[in-house]
């Protein structure tokens, strides 16, 4: 479909409107950096509604905000500023990884880890290292004349491909995590056909806290390979409590191989799929026994 159907076209700079429009009757269609949005309505496989409500300017939505025992990443926040973010270099390097790997620099200087997450798409690249953080996302909405708030772990906001439990009232305004203690190590591993501008074929993100040579509380998730991002808990179980040793990669990368779920399609196989999961398997923790 094509902008012609827009009727009103919003830019509010404040939450409340912004809040009250998608609570109207045929609600309104978002947009933050429209990288996602606009390709699908050209498409036709995804058509806008009456209302065009634009949140790139609503005042709290945008950032990097260390909130001591936490870290709020708003939900316009730019994939470009989780990139060049010092604090998320220090305390979550994998989502730093990932957002060099994002797309082009112009996508990811308008690309926003809301939009990211909304998509909701099997390959997204954010989701996977928020995965291995535990993060949440925030969902507010206008109901009887107030703003209700509430929080969904990520891990089950993911229903199938563009489909999340986000309710159509409801516009996602923040990604909340734990900040990590010490010990925590991540990493994040992509590969796809091109180095840029390339849906991944398969992505891997690892966290965890080393103490004592020794895993503990082991994140592992996986994209493209299940009709959503997902969380690997055979590997997890595999490396949890265990040092990095031969035996638990090698129990961790048979097990990784069982979480995932591959199908072919026009992008590889199920079989490459499932041999680039081992492959990455067994490198991040490599690096992860070396480092």
């Amino acid at each position: 479909m094509t902008t012609s159907t827009v009727q009103k076209y919003l830019a509010p700079t404040r939450l409340e409107p912004a809040l009250a429009a998608l609570a109207l009757p045929g609600g309104a269609t978002v947009l933050a950096g429209g990288t996602d949005l606009a390709p699908q309505t050209e498409a036709g496989t995804r058509r806008y509604a009456a209302q065009l409500l634009n949140i790139r300017r609503v005042e709290g939505l945008a950032g990097i905000r260390d909130e001591g025992q936490a870290i709020r990443l708003g939900a316009t926040t730019t994939v470009s500023e989780i990139r060049q973010s010092a604090l998320l270099a220090q305390v979550a390097p994998a989502l730093v990884q990932a957002a060099e790997r994002f797309a082009s620099e112009q996508i990811r200087n308008a690309a926003t880890v809301g939009g990211n997450l909304c998509n909701a798409s099997p390959a997204s690249d954010l989701s996977p290292p928020l995965l291995v953080l535990d993060a949440e996302v925030e969902l507010c909405s206008w109901r009887g004349n107030a703003q209700h708030t509430r929080r969904l772990p990520l891990a089950q906001f993911f229903l199938a491909p563009g489909r999340t439990l986000k309710e159509p009232d409801e516009l996602l305004t923040a990604v909340v995590f734990a900040r990590p203690g010490a010990g925590f190590v991540s990493r994040f591993r992509k590969a796809g056909p091109r180095p840029a501008l390339e849906i991944s074929t398969v992505s891997l993100a690892l966290g965890a806290r080393l103490q004592d040579g020794r895993l503990q509380q082991v994140r592992v998730a996986l994209g493209s390979v299940a009709p959503t991002p997902l969380r690997a808990r055979r590997a997890e179980a595999a490396l949890e409590g265990r040092a990095l040793d031969e035996a638990a990669i090698a129990a961790a990368v048979a097990a990784a191989a069982e979480d995932a779920r591959p199908i072919d399609d026009v992008r590889a196989s199920a079989w490459y799929r499932g041999h680039l999961v081992r492959v990455f398997m067994e490198e991040v923790l490599h690096d992860v026994a070396e480092n």
